[in-house]
């Protein structure tokens, strides 16, 4: 299961050198449900929150995003996960200042903690029954954390991609930098919950990793409006394929 969780982190991407759009509003909440293929049939395991809010310090005011992802309690006997990642932004332009991230699947649990400044990031990590490690290290001008990278995405203007048009992305996690390149592969209507039916870019993510499998294989569609709403993803690993529908959208 954690592969699968894996899986569905490499989705949350971003761009550099390019030009962006409107701003990612504070209020937003989009829920999907979260389901793996098991013995041909897609059957639905988890429920993942994601949400926006304003924050504010002594000193700056920040755009808090979050990402949750629980079992359904049905499923907490087999495998139970409740993970959490947490990125702090500027609300200007989506660079982080602070990502966190907490997991706990199936008893297995760690904590991290990405301090950025410049092209450096310090890290903390604390695995169960391990000792807390620090760590830093230095990443790309256009490099960010997942979280504040799929929401980056959605300030994009697809409008002036080709079908077939390639960008190559740098992610960190785990402590590295991870080199991913999305395609372009144009335009599909699919039902993105509450929302109805809708136009969506349809796009193809591939990763210099053994976690994800297959050509055009690893797939998000955001809606062909101004907000580019993620309202479908798929996925292939090794141990199986899955995907994230969307549910429903709010604050939007």
């Amino acid at each position: 299961m954690k592969k699968i969780i894996w899986g569905v982190c490499l989705f949350v991407l971003g761009f550099s050198n390019l030009s962006f759009g409107q701003a990612i509003k504070s209020g937003e909440k989009l829920v999907y449900a979260g389901s793996y293929n098991m013995s041909g049939l897609m059957t639905q395991l988890a429920q993942v929150t994601m949400s926006t809010e304003t924050v504010s310090t002594s000193k700056n005011a920040y755009l808090h995003l979050s990402c949750e992802l629980s079992t359904y309690s049905k499923w907490d006997s087999f495998f139970k996960i409740r993970d959490i990642y947490e990125s702090y932004v500027n609300p200007a332009n989506l660079k982080p200042s602070l990502y966190k991230r907490s997991i706990d699947e199936g008893g297995y649990t760690k904590k991290e903690k990405y301090a950025f400044k410049g092209n450096t990031v310090n890290s903390t990590t604390k695995r169960k029954n391990k000792p807390e490690t620090q760590k830093k290290f230095t990443i790309g001008a256009s490099t960010q954390d997942v979280i504040s990278l799929l929401y980056k995405v959605r300030t994009l203007d697809f409008s002036k991609f080709k079908v077939g048009q390639t960008q190559n992305l740098m992610i960190v996690f785990d402590e590295k930098q991870i080199p991913v390149t999305l395609k372009f592969m144009g335009k599909e209507t699919v039902n993105a919950g509450n929302l109805g039916k809708k136009e969506c870019y349809k796009l193809s993510i591939s990763a210099k990793t053994d976690a994800l499998k297959g050509k055009d294989k690893n797939l998000i569609w955001l809606t062909a409006d101004a907000n580019k709403i993620p309202a479908l993803l798929k996925f292939s690993i090794p141990v199986g394929t899955g995907q994230l529908t969307l549910t429903s959208a709010s604050g939007i």
